[in-house]
């Protein structure tokens, strides 16, 4: 997707990597950033080829959004036989990924589209009483519970429904591609729940309306709406 000309890599289970350092075998790349890579998670697949238009990149395949967030959070600029790697979210799902979840489709059956395919799911339903026991007393003026009325746009946004293994490191990777980013604050003790803060309204919405209904997990569509104003 593109704001004001900007094109934003949306966050899947693969990640983009260039700036490596181009005279290691294909095998011996393969195999040092698998090595890598899954200390953060399953990989699947990493794909690196050896043409000219393609030397010094490589793409790796988690099995888990999560884990390719933390990945990337945690592996931008690491010195790669010398080198500081250069990494972002892939722009389409990987074949590796879509096999896994059941939408592959051969290549000679699809249609040329540009972009980013939607990555918009149904959201999850989620029952209100379990919901608002989640929700801490102590920042009951800054949430919404589903069905509330919305929030006049601000600068801070208030997540709900992220699944328990999401931290702060995987929603930083997740928000800090669009601009403006100031701090992302999880509730402690409190699971399910975040807030992401940015520099204006104007950047809060551009990053609400593209992340909305986002899967951080097959089961877990995040819930983004505008935090309640003390």
């Amino acid at each position: 997707q593109r704001y004001g000309g900007r094109q934003i890599a949306l966050p899947n289970q693969t990640i983009y990597i260039n700036n490596l350092f181009d005279k290691l075998s294909k095998d011996l790349l393969r195999s040092e950033l698998y090595v890598l890579c899954s200390q953060y998670g399953a990989v699947l697949d990493v794909v690196s080829m050896k043409s000219p238009k393609m030397r010094g990149q490589a793409f790796v395949v988690f099995q888990h959004l999560t884990s390719a967030s933390v990945a990337l959070q945690k592996l931008q600029g690491f010195e790669f036989y010398g080198k500081p790697m250069r990494i972002a979210f892939c722009k389409s799902k990987s074949d590796a990924v879509a096999k896994e979840d059941g939408s592959f489709v051969p290549k000679h059956k699809r249609k040329a589209v540009g972009g980013i395919a939607d990555f918009k799911q149904p959201q999850q339903k989620k029952d209100k009483a379990a919901q608002e026991a989640e929700e801490p007393a102590a920042v009951e003026d800054m949430m919404e519970e589903d069905g509330a009325e919305e929030q006049p746009p601000n600068k801070i946004l208030f997540l709900q429904r992220l699944p328990v293994e999401v931290n702060e490191v995987m929603l930083q990777a997740l928000f800090k591609q669009f601009p403006g980013l100031q701090e992302v604050r999880m509730v402690p003790g409190k699971k399910g729940i975040a807030f992401v803060e940015f520099e204006n309204d104007v950047q809060a919405n551009q990053a609400k309306d593209t992340l909305q209904g986002f899967k951080l997990t097959p089961t877990n569509a995040m819930k983004i709406t505008f935090a309640k104003k003390n």
